[in-house]
């Protein structure tokens, strides 16, 4: 059985548009709704819905190839990159930066055309020590197959499973040609269903040695931010595609040895967009949270000794808040941080903790929290 690429149709896909309609207006008005909504927070919780949004993005498609970075110097890289004053930055490996590097140009500069030369850039970024592992490999240039065909596999290393072969090398050079026309071109193509169709298509050519599966997916991302036409991303694909690895695996696989018509896989990437909807609710619930507390004390008296240690327990505090850790992390006197505390306290958005043994503890009244 060929690979769609061996057909003679190729790379004229198909689907239904009809059938596919129904959800692609669902999908866009969920996407709207989400874009107003987040449009409607304050600076400040926008870009930290987007610095969460970003990191969790390049964690995860990461974690599709078995890659874990560090998440700490993902989100410490892109706040720098993007001049965010965020506190707790701390220094990232260049293999990091990289990463940081191509996702933003993706998605930063999504305005700006895709070409070889960019992906080459891209791809260089995320290589900059010309290995992969403990391989040596080509970087910043279409593979050349001197090592045998490429072929697609996921799974440990060992227990690999093979999905499918992907064109020759000498074939590559041409196949990007033709789809980088198609990418910048002019369709009657909405711009979601443009980026599903662009990250199979880049798949299924397969045009570097490594890094594949995370170029394709900033293509798809590049493509969503034009479908937003905002640099902001408030919503993870590569993070929902993480939940779902085995089924997209699965479905790529069938795609692969199947006929040019593509609507499963367009379904499939129509539903998963729209999960990221979902989930991307709970990956920012915390932004969500502090925005709400904000919105209810905006022009409250509230200095910034407080607002710093309040963000820092709606963030998510470990431990215990006692008034010496207050006056640690704000450096000042313990009865500073016995008077700023006494003065939440009165305006019922701290409580005292029951029990706690030799130290009084605190918390966030729980109505402040939702």
């Amino acid at each position: 059985m060929p690979y769609i690429y061996e057909r003679d149709d190729w790379p004229h896909f198909r689907w239904s548009g009809d059938a596919l309609a129904t959800k692609l207006a669902a999908v866009r008005h969920r996407q709207g709704l989400l874009l107003g909504r987040m449009g409607a927070l304050g600076f400040e919780s926008r870009s930290e819905a987007v610095l969460t949004t970003l990191t969790e993005t390049i964690l995860k498609s990461s974690e599709i190839e078995g890659e874990h970075l560090d998440k700490q110097q993902v989100r410490s890289s892109i706040a720098r990159r993007l001049g965010m004053n965020i506190a707790g930055l701390i220094p990232s490996d260049r293999h990091v930066e990289g990463v940081v590097e191509m996702m933003l140009d993706a998605t930063q500069n999504y305005a700006k055309p895709l070409t070889a030369q960019r992906l080459f850039d891209w791809h260089a970024a995320m290589f900059p020590t010309a290995r992969s592992g403990m391989t040596v490999i080509t970087v910043g240039a279409w593979r050349t197959d001197e090592n045998g065909p490429m072929q697609v596999v996921s799974g440990a290393v060992g227990h690999e499973n093979v999905h499918f072969e992907a064109p020759a090398a000498p074939a590559v050079d041409g196949e990007m040609s033709v789809f980088l026309a198609w990418f910048e071109g002019r369709q009657e193509l909405d711009p979601v269903l443009k980026a599903g169709i662009a990250h199979l298509w880049f798949v299924t050519i397969h045009p570097f040695e490594d890094g594949n599966g995370r170029i394709a997916r900033a293509i798809a991302d590049l493509a969503l931010a034009r479908s937003d036409e905002s640099a902001q991303r408030f919503y993870s694909m590569s993070s929902q595609i993480r939940a779902e690895r085995r089924t997209y695996y699965e479905l790529l696989e069938r795609t692969q040895k199947g006929d040019l018509d593509i609507s499963p896989w367009l379904n499939w990437f129509l539903d998963c967009l729209g999960r990221a909807f979902e989930g991307s609710e709970q990956a920012l619930a915390t932004v969500l949270a502090k925005a709400r507390f904000w919105d209810r004390h905006q022009g409250a008296p509230i200095n910034e000794r407080q607002r710093a240690i309040i963000n820092r327990l709606l963030n998510g505090f470990e431990g215990k808040l006692t008034s010496s850790k207050w006056a640690k992390l704000t450096k000042t006197s313990n009865d500073t941080a016995l008077r700023d505390i006494q003065d939440l306290m009165g305006k019922g958005i701290l409580l005292r903790d029951e029990g706690g043994g030799r130290s009084t503890s605190y918390s966030l009244a729980d109505e402040e929290i939702g």
